[in-house]
């Protein structure tokens, strides 16, 4: 959710339409700055900061001990239904709403501790050992623990360290003195259990056992720019008034080379929509899983077992080191503002982290040189001007904007804050929507007691514990203006210059032998090297991320001199031009790309718009028309509503969900028959080179595998592959994920000449979108050298 929750724009769009006429006006034209000052009392106590109060009551992040309970509890069911990821993922909810320095966390932890054991990471499962002892975990239950650390550290082949922790619990149990009772009587067996295997592993020694099997890959070669942090030599930077800032190569580039290697200047986690509840009297916790619980809040990094933040129940991280640092950099002033950053909206959230990652006096000294150029905010051609006049009388880049003293385009906040806000181009009522959104976030942050934690003026100690005012204090002070002015640029600048951060994500049942995988938007961020990139429905680059860094990559040959363009969305596959045009308009321009002109100046109908359009009922020639479709067979005269169409595939739609759902809930015959008669009425509804058509084949060939039926399932993803690659290209990314699935199929089915062949396509194109370390490549890479290993007898009969 970029943007605040429907109910604050609706209640800022009702303060906008009260406003008086002539002071619309005046905050339609206002700069930045002016918005700002004019804005500071347009927040009304009984009205919006009223509404705000009811709003972010329904967005959940304080600790709350009753929900830990209820979370604690459910781990515990689903551990004894031996779903021990599910419990994993529960236990890490119960702690993250423990009070710090309860007992029941180091309750949490031991639990979970258990859960990762049954699921063979050992590693991690003492790590929590440790925060369950650290937590005060109870003396008369630490036996258990201890004996599951020492047969944790037996696993990973660290004799010593298990013979240690085996004596301790000799000791323990000696000590408490009572060896008569069931439980201890368990105790003394496990314990002489381990003491045997301890010494057969001593006698025989074997290589440790790994605990997370990570591959150790290889660097890519790589020449840095001198003019561009993290830019490859091969490319320039560019400036001029048509096409502003610009990427362009400098020497033939090949398909596969890395361009841009640049980590965010600021990210934040997108929510899961489970944070955000409906206002009810009743108490109800979730338990569906959302990104906020799978991956850390501050690199982004896949989460097994949450570190949870002190102060609140939303923040989880991969370790204590990035709990820390994220405290530190900027969560110790957030933490409270939890609330109210989940109801305002992530491009809210990513602007106020940008203020606080930069530090004050960044962000005063830059907004104090904004305003010199205010008067040309409202004046695109003579700002464009002034910018390509500055270009040309200095040497090399040192005149284009974001460019440091030395020429230098750096990963910065004043190249940050250089990016285009468009003040001038949003419409008056949105910008009037952020600007009392972040007026009510620097609202809060002084009635909270943060300022002084915003301005860097005192130690960390001092503001670890904020406290709340009884009154507001009404007006900003002039610092605090200066902080919401700089987050208002922000929030402009984000709706034209914010990056998403994908991960490929399992979907579906994960217990499978074929992962079923798919890119989900993970975080929103700053990259201001990436963002010099122009838009093209045809782009000659794919970007790629591992956690908040971005690598781009060339996708096709790029000669030299040739602008490098990014897809900002919408691609000349997936959509017809008019729909492209229409969805780029909230970047304020109109796409003139290669792919645009030729459809724009052809009379012949796009092939995305051909191999998506519906099908005669009655004789399958495709359907024409705008409202009213008619057959294009003359012989035929078949006529019907776009609408009635409509509606069916919307059915269909609907059915292929049902389907899948039944997948899940292992009814694997029923989901096979639903598929099927799926697949018959589309037949007399879509065109056969319809996407929809390559997704049902994709989804049985995922039921097949699910029951072992290696032929059929290969099969079926063999059609998808040709759907796919008729509307992507043989060497697309989503080509390349096709064929992943594919050699999985084949690898499980053991049809070893088709795995190798379908393996190596499948690396040449992802080795070029994805890169090297890329887990699918490492999979790839992985089944590869275990069907090479077999004996060549059998390589010889497959």
């Amino acid at each position: 959710m970029a943007l605040p929750v429907e109910e604050w724009q609706l209640c800022a769009a009702r303060c906008w339409a009260a406003l008086d006429p002539a002071l619309r006006e005046r905050l339609a034209a206002a700069s930045l700055h002016d918005t700002v000052r004019l804005g500071c009392g347009l927040l009304r106590p009984e009205v919006e900061v009223a509404a705000l109060q009811r709003l972010c009551r329904r967005a959940r992040a304080a600790k709350e001990p009753a929900a830990a309970r209820f979370y604690r509890e459910e781990g515990n069911r689903l551990f004894g239904l031996r779903q021990y990821g599910a419990a994993v993922r529960l236990y890490s909810q119960a702690a993250s709403h423990e009070l710090p320095g309860s007992p029941e966390v180091s309750l949490c932890f031991a639990n979970r501790s258990a859960a990762l054991f049954r699921l063979g990471c050992f590693e991690v499962c003492l790590e929590d050992i440790a925060r369950a002892e650290s937590h005060g975990y109870p003396n008369r239950l630490l036996p258990k623990v201890l004996l599951r650390k020492a047969e944790c550290l037996l696993f990973l082949g660290r004799l010593q360290e298990a013979a240690d922790a085996l004596s301790v619990v000799e000791n323990k149990i000696a000590v408490d003195g009572i060896v008569t009772s069931p439980t201890h009587q368990t105790l003394l067996g496990k314990l002489s259990q381990l003491k045997v295997k301890i010494h057969e592993k001593e006698s025989c020694p074997e290589a440790a056992r790994e605990a997370c099997g990570d591959i150790q890959r290889e660097s890519e070669i790589w020449e840095e720019n001198d003019s561009i942090s993290g830019a490859s030599s091969s490319l320039s930077l560019k400036f001029d008034t048509e096409r502003g800032r610009h990427l362009v190569a400098s020497q033939d580039i090949l398909p596969g080379q890395s361009l841009l290697k640049e980590e965010a200047f600021v990210s934040v986690l997108c929510p899961g929509e489970s944070l955000l509840l409906q206002d009810s009297s009743e108490t109800v916790w979730d338990t569906r899983v959302t990104n906020a619980d799978l991956y850390c809040h501050r690199c982004l990094r896949q989460l097994l077992a949450s570190v949870p933040c002190c102060g609140c129940s939303y923040a989880k991280y991969c370790s204590q080191k990035c709990a820390d640092t994220a405290w530190e950099q900027y969560h110790r002033t957030e933490c409270s503002l939890g609330p109210l950053l989940l109801t305002l909206g992530v491009f809210c959230h990513v602007a106020l982290r940008t203020v606080l990652l930069a530090g004050f006096a960044e962000v005063g000294r830059l907004v104090e040189w904004s305003h010199d150029g205010d008067k040309d905010l409202h004046n695109p051609e003579a700002r464009c001007n002034h910018l390509s006049e500055a270009a040309d009388t200095r040497a090399g880049t040192r005149g284009i904007p974001g460019c440091n003293d030395s020429g230098r385009y750096q990963s910065s906040y004043q190249a940050v804050f250089n990016l285009l806000p468009h003040a001038e181009k949003h419409s008056p009522e949105h910008k009037f929507l952020c600007m009392l959104s972040v007026i009510a976030i620097c609202k809060q942050l002084q009635e909270a007691g943060l300022e002084a934690a915003v301005l860097n003026q005192e130690s960390s100690e001092k503001w670890s514990k904020p406290k709340a005012c009884e009154k507001p204090s009404g007006e900003l002070s002039p610092e605090l203006k200066t902080v919401a002015e700089a987050m208002l640029r922000h929030v402009l600048q984000l709706q034209c210059n914010a990056q998403a951060i994908t991960v490929m994500q399992e979907s579906g049942s994960r217990d499978g032998a074929v992962v079923n995988k798919k890119p989900v938007r993970l975080a929103t961020a700053f990259f201001p090297v990436l963002s010099l990139l122009n838009h093209s429905c045809w782009p000659n680059i794919s970007v790629s991320f591992s956690g908040t860094a971005a690598t781009v990559r060339a996708s096709q040959p790029i000669p030299s001199g040739q602008e490098v363009l990014h897809c900002y969305g919408p691609h000349r596959c997936r959509m017809r031009v008019a729909e492209r045009q229409q969805l780029l308009r909230q970047y304020f321009f109109e796409c003139r790309c290669q792919a645009c002109l030729e459809e724009l100046e052809s009379d012949v109908k796009s092939v995305v718009a051909m191999r998506n359009s519906f099908c005669c009922p009655s004789c399958r020639a495709p359907m024409q028309g705008e409202d009213m479709l008619c057959c294009s067979n003359e012989a035929c005269a078949v006529s019907v509503s776009r609408e009635s169409l409509s509606h069916r595939l919307q059915d269909l739609q609907q059915q292929i969900k049902n389907a899948l759902e039944l997948l899940r809930a292992r009814k694997a015959d029923q989901a096979i028959r639903m598929l099927q008669k799926c697949q018959m009425d589309a037949g007399n509804l879509l065109s056969p080179e319809h996407l929809l058509m390559g997704e049902m084949e994709d989804h049985l060939a995922q039921v097949y595998a699910t029951l072992g039926k290696w032929q059929e399932a290969a099969r079926h993803l063999q059609r998808s592959i040709e759907i796919v690659e008729m509307h992507h290209g043989p060497s697309s990314v989503e080509i390349g994920h096709e064929l992943f699935k594919l050699a999985q199929i084949l690898f499980n089915g053991f049809a070893v000449s088709e795995a190798l062949s379908t393996i190596q396509r499948a690396e040449e194109i992802l080795l070029v979108h994805c890169g090297p370390q890329s887990t699918q490549i490492q999979e790839l890479q992985e089944m590869k050298t275990c069907l090479l290993e077999l004996p060549r007898s059998i390589l010889q009969r497959t």
